[in-house]
């Protein structure tokens, strides 16, 4: 008896130990889908199938890419390509993700053990969503809500969001020409680049990952997708020279991307709350951000370094977060000097003046920003401090506006700077004006439908767009208000 109680007491911790060294069962939905999505979709997707190979549902892992080899082998790690193609070599790096820090070790083994149980499919019923991709577009019942318009530079097209795509329409007759449709079932904001080339998009999928896409505009395929932070992203812009896209994050900061490759360079944290709108100086060496933190604030792009707050961060000088803005087009200041028998004319960009506490400092390029949010009153500042700093000050603002009914949401200047467009929204209404920048006028729009969210002027200034809640774009001749067109986003299959 005590000869077979021994033997039982050495079993049974040696099961437990093997027990032990077993892998943990890994769950595809919960453990792996995550690491896909931050760092395989951007480049293995419907719109972008990099190698004939997509990442993005469990059906298309167990599937050949364009070499032939079957990238997930149930059961048989050693057989699945997507293993040689994440596996780490001597030199530190893998053949995927493609210009990217390779998998951890503990990701890599994440995706071997899973193949190795099985590969299965537990993505819950309720998470199965239909596919949604150019082969399959969204059906609406309904006309998106419209987040955001964007007119190309020559004013030939008009984008507009929608569900998982963006949507370019014709200017002539406001037929819609291509749907851009992406991964991201939500695109909060877009802009045309400088030179009409392309077009960045910012969204995502709420509590589970932000992206950065850039679209060509004449061929329509998706250059970038850049997967950024676990949550939506907002507020995208483009540097004057077209080489860098920023952003605003739910995680607070503010950041910026390489606008070929999708790398990021650029990340500030300073901001207490979600970033929901950034804007270059017109040199692109400094970065401006809002944010639901009622502050606006300014970043050196070259060092990442934050510089300012250029609005006040005193309780109570705002009354609720900011949420658009928009820097104002500065022009060349002329000069005369006059002498007997002549005069001397020059032209020169207006600079900064260097304020008293910050002796020999570089002067900047002079640039203005218009800036709204929650308590509906638009405000016009200076981006960089002239004056010295007084604890308390709101130096920086130039002037405010009249307050417009509830929050806005969008503002943008015209070409020239003397006006610049805002919209809004209250109680189910909403509102769209346009003011004359130096003396405060303003022109209110009519046939506004709903809750307005976006605005955009029309490159040759005769006319802005504006949409919102109820999918209806309005164009309005900003002299007078008139509504001159109307019409629904609202695709057909």
């Amino acid at each position: 008896m005590r000869i077979r109680f021994a033997l039982v007491c050495l079993i049974v911790p040696a099961l437990s130990v093997a027990r032990a060294e077993e892998p943990a069962k890994v769950s595809y939905y919960k453990d792996l889908r995550p690491v896909f999505q931050q760092n395989c979709n951007g480049c293995h997707q419907p719109a972008k199938p990099l190698g004939g190979y997509v990442t993005t549902g469990h059906a298309d892992l167990l599937k050949a890419g364009e070499r032939g080899k079957t990238g997930v082998v149930a059961g048989k790690p050693s057989e699945s390509y997507l293993i040689e193609q994440i596996k780490v070599h001597k030199n530190g790096k893998a053949e995927m993700p493609k210009n990217r820090d390779p998998l951890s070790t503990a990701q890599i083994k994440l995706v071997t053990d899973w193949i190795a149980q099985g590969a299965a499919d537990d993505t819950p019923a309720s998470a199965k969503a239909v596919a949604v991709d150019a082969a399959h577009p969204p059906k609406y019942l309904a006309p998106p809500v419209v987040t955001a318009l964007s007119y190309s530079p020559d004013g030939k097209r008009l984008a507009v969001t929608g569900y998982h795509e963006i949507l370019l329409y014709d200017t002539e007759t406001y037929e819609l020409k291509a749907r851009l449709i992406g991964i991201s079932e939500r695109v909060q904001s877009l802009a045309y680049s400088p030179d009409g080339k392309k077009i960045a998009a910012v969204g995502g999928a709420p509590g589970r990952f932000g992206e950065v896409q850039v679209w060509t505009a004449e061929t329509e395929k998706l250059l970038v997708s850049a997967p950024v932070t676990f949550d939506t992203l907002y507020g995208v812009s483009w540097s004057p020279d077209g080489k860098h896209i920023a952003f605003g994050c739910a995680d607070n900061t503010v950041r910026a991307v390489d606008a070929l490759t999708g790398r990021q360079f650029l990340q500030m944290g300073t901001h207490s709350d979600w970033v929901l709108g950034t804007v270059f100086s017109q040199d692109g060496q400094h970065l401006v951000s809002v944010g639901r933190d009622m502050s606006m604030k300014l970043t050196e792009v070259g060092t990442q370094r934050f510089v300012d707050n250029v609005t006040s961060i005193t309780p109570g000088a705002l009354k609720g977060g900011l949420i658009a803005v928009d820097r104002r087009p500065m022009f060349l200041v002329t000069s005369t000097l006059r002498f007997f028998g002549g005069q001397i004319t020059s032209r020169s960009m207006r600079m900064q003046k260097v304020p008293a506490d910050a002796p020999g400092a570089k002067p900047n390029l002079y640039d203005e920003l218009v800036v709204a949010g929650s308590d509906g009153v638009p405000r016009l500042y200076k981006m960089h401090r002239e004056v010295k700093r007084e604890i308390g000050d709101d130096s920086n603002k130039i002037r405010e506006y009249e307050k417009m009914p509830g929050r806005i949401s969008a503002v943008a200047f015209n070409a020239d700077g003397t006006k610049f467009a805002a919209v809004s929204s209250l109680d189910g209404k909403g509102e769209v004006r346009v003011y004359d920048t130096s003396t405060g006028a303003k022109v209110v729009c009519e046939g506004v439908t709903g809750p307005a969210y976006a605005v955009a002027w029309q490159p040759g200034g005769k006319q802005i767009a504006s949409a919102g809640f109820d999918g209806a774009v309005w164009l309005h001749d900003p002299a007078t208000g008139k509504l001159v067109r109307r019409f629904t986003v609202l695709p057909k299959e």
